[in-house]
């Protein structure tokens, strides 16, 4: 559908046009709002009753930058390309910069990507403290392509702005004034105002009319000291990100303008995002993103008409790890939340865990003194069930424990209203059992989040057959004010999240007792961008949670799961991970890993007992192999929740792996990136496994039939076959 998107212009009496951006809602730049706003440029250029340009956006919003929409359009051909430098030479540089009337930019709400890089044109920019300005392309695969790698460095510096561009982070407009990116802070109500008469003061010479922002030098450090800048930030890219070519795009097309001249530097800045566009990074950043706002859509739920209610007060049963995160982000949004725990103890502990998460946050600048006393003031403690009476919402948060999380449901009943949502944290539990004693199954539903609750971007919300579209709908909307993403699933043993990826340490298990290396193995998995292989990953949640979490699995789905003697082992041995400073690692007292030679006896030992013999391919497995023969399984098992309707849509799952177990964002998630390498290579790869290692690794009907008709993973199912 075509945009409605325009630029209006309205000239007043003191002879300033004020040209408006309208765009609704965050006044994006799709290519008919350019054009519209090079048409009112050049119309208030031409008018001999113009004196001076004020540009701005509609409704308090300056601009958040190119409809990213459009990406995808010019992926898939569906829009005529724009000319080479046709944005930013020909409308930007050679119009609007180049203009012999002043143009002030007065930005309120935002302006970030293409917003700030207009802006950066104008000869002046007025903001307002709270605006937010930044270049985050870097996020979907590609550099700004209006300018922005030319100007902001020559604005506020070559390290500022590198380090702004390869963070992708924004500034408020207070540091924007700080580090020479704006000229003047004024409040929203006086932002027009201070933008006319800053606009005709520069016309009547008033104001000094400053350089252009292309070709301004005073803040760009010596060539030597930019050389010396640049070089470090090419190390640290490559450290942080070394699977990734943009951010290293990114600092040669700055390196180019400063080397041999802005106007150089932009032609490589075209050059490169027409190439950066069309990449496959590109391709899946822009799947995850849309992926990401199409979760909060849940057919037969959202599309009923319901209004989410207001949920103010929240209890917690559990101050352990993840009670005490679940607690803190819900203070990080102003709820008020009861804590309980079973004696004076564990409930002292649990809230000092929370203070300590909220002193972290202070400690790292990201919130005030003012904020931390008043998220504590939120906080109530209790050891019993007496201030349950009027919350809206209790989140269990207690051990993994299935008789101790019946009895707490049967005492919620009694105590909660009959309006309040009864929600379990449990990751592993089918809700199905922990509610079957109650009379309440259409309030009970799944808040699953991930540890550290307060810092992971997802919320696995988990319904029951008995879960009513009105306590889903609250919970969708709960997990947009807590800031996090959420992704709504059916109910099965380990949800969507815990069960996909289930099978990446029982892959493990099985080639490390077949003859591979286990450290080869996660270092394999931490290069194809995972954050730690499946053995660090089982140090750092501990070996008795690997055991409960198997013990679950094991009673749902016997005959899918590699019986190993490994981990059992070492928990005799007391080798529990990370807790106990030993584990497949030994860490030392800043908890950083290493392997340690004696973990091969507990390998042989366990061979020995499962009567498994070496293969000694598999000693010589390439990092290519490994990750296959560890994600394919992943697969496989994503292929299932789709089929048993545990999922509604494929790209629910991509975020899923992405947000709730570090799958890399840049691949697209688990089931976009398996369709990048074909339904057929998958299943002959498995197919091929299961002859030689049995039956843990036989291809689902689901993914056999998509790889026998040649068509992607992804592919839409009739949505009447969907339990959901």
């Amino acid at each position: 559908m075509k945009s409605k998107g325009r630029a209006t212009i309205e000239v007043g009496a003191d002879g300033v046009a004020v040209i408006t951006i309208i765009n609704p809602p965050v006044n994006s730049l799709s290519l008919d709002v350019l054009n519209s706003l090079k048409e009112t440029v050049e119309e208030a250029l031409r008018r001999n009753d113009v004196k001076a340009v004020v540009m701005t956006g509609y409704h308090g919003k300056f601009s958040g930058g190119f409809d990213i929409s459009s990406f995808a359009d010019l992926q898939q051909g569906k829009v005529a390309q724009p000319k080479p430098g046709y944005i930013s030479v020909d409308m930007l540089t050679d119009t609007v910069e180049a203009s012999r009337k002043p143009l002030v930019a007065a930005i309120d709400g935002h302006a970030l990507g293409g917003g700030l890089e207009i802006a950066m044109c104008c000869h002046a920019r007025i903001s307002t403290p709270n605006a937010q300005l930044g270049l985050p392309e870097l996020h979907l695969g590609i550099i700004p392509g209006f300018g922005g790698t030319q100007r902001l460095p020559r604005l506020v510096g070559l390290a500022k702005s590198l380090e702004m561009m390869l963070t992708a982070k924004s500034v408020k407009g207070e540091e924007a004034l700080d580090i020479g990116l704006v000229d003047a802070i004024v409040s929203p109500n006086q932002l027009l105002g201070t933008a006319r008469k800053w606009a005709l003061d520069i016309w009547e010479r008033k104001r000094p009319w400053n350089v252009a922002s292309l070709h301004r030098t005073g803040n760009i450090e010596s060539l030597d000291e930019a050389k010396e800048i640049l070089k470090l930030a090419r190390a640290q890219a490559l450290r942080i990100a070394p699977n990734l070519y943009h951010p290293l795009a990114y600092i040669d097309v700055v390196e180019e303008g400063i080397v041999s001249g802005p106007r150089a530097g932009l032609i490589k800045e075209y050059e490169t995002f027409e190439l950066l566009v069309r990449s496959d990074t590109c391709k899946a950043l822009l799947h995850i993103f849309f992926a990401q706002r199409g979760t909060m859509k849940v057919p037969g739920v959202t599309d009923l008409g319901l209004v989410p209610r207001h949920l103010k007060k929240v209890a917690i049963l559990g101050g352990g790890l993840m009670g005490s995160g679940i607690a803190t982000a819900l203070l990080l949004s102003n709820y008020h939340v009861i804590l309980k725990e079973v004696n004076d103890k564990f409930l002292e502990a649990g809230i000092e865990k929370i203070k300590g998460n909220l002193q972290s946050i202070v400690n790292k600048g990201k919130l005030s003194q003012e904020k931390f006393e008043k998220a504590l003031y939120l906080l109530k403690g209790t050891l019993d069930y007496e201030s349950f009476r009027d919350v809206d919402m209790v989140i269990e948060a207690v051990t993994e424990d299935l008789s101790l999380k019946q009895q707490i449901f049967m005492d919620l009943e009694k105590y909660c209203p009959p309006h309040c949502i009864l929600a379990s944290n449990s990751s592993t539990i089918n809700l199905k059992l922990i509610g079957e004693k109650t009379k309440s199954q259409d309030r009970i539903i799944g808040a699953h989040f991930f540890s550290p609750a307060h810092v992971m971007p997802l919320l696995e919300i988990v319904r029951t057959q008995k879960t009513s579209p009105q306590v889903i709908v609250d919970l969708l909307d709960f997990g947009k004010k807590i800031k996090k993403t959420p992704a709504v699933v059916r109910n099965c043993t380990g949800f969507a999240v815990n069960r996909m990826f289930f099978p990446c340490t029982q892959s493990a298990l099985l080639l490390v007792e077949h003859g591979a290396d286990l450290y080869c193995i996660d270092r394999a998995f931490t290069k194809f961008g995972m954050p730690m292989g499946p053995f660090r990953m089982c140090d750092l949640i501990g070996v008795g949670v690997a055991m409960a979490t198997e013990a679950q699995f094991v009673l749902s789905m016997p005959d899918r799961i590699y019986k190993s003697l490994l981990i059992s082992l070492m928990q005799q041995d007391k080798r529990l991970g990370e807790t106990t400073r030993k584990g497949f690692y030994i860490y030392d007292e800043r908890r950083k890993a290493k392997p340690d030679p004696e973990i091969k006896k507990y390998i042989d030992k366990a061979r020995e007992i499962s009567g498994v013999s070496i293969d000694p391919k598999l000693a010589k497995l390439s990092d290519k192999d490994i990750v296959e023969m560890i994600s394919f399984p992943l697969v496989n098992e994503a292929c299932r929740l789709l089929a048993e309707g545990i999922a509604v849509k494929a790209a629910d799952l991509d975020i899923a792996s992405v947000m709730g177990m570090g799958f890399p964002s840049y691949r697209g998630g688990i089931i976009y990136w398996a369709d990048t390498l074909g339904s057929k290579y998958i299943c002959s790869r498995l197919d091929e496994w299961a002859r030689m290692y049995g039956n843990f690794f036989k291809p689902c009907d689901y993914l056999a039939e998509k790889a026998a008709k040649g068509v992607p993973l992804s592919a839409t199912t009739d949505p009447a076959k969907s339990r959901l």
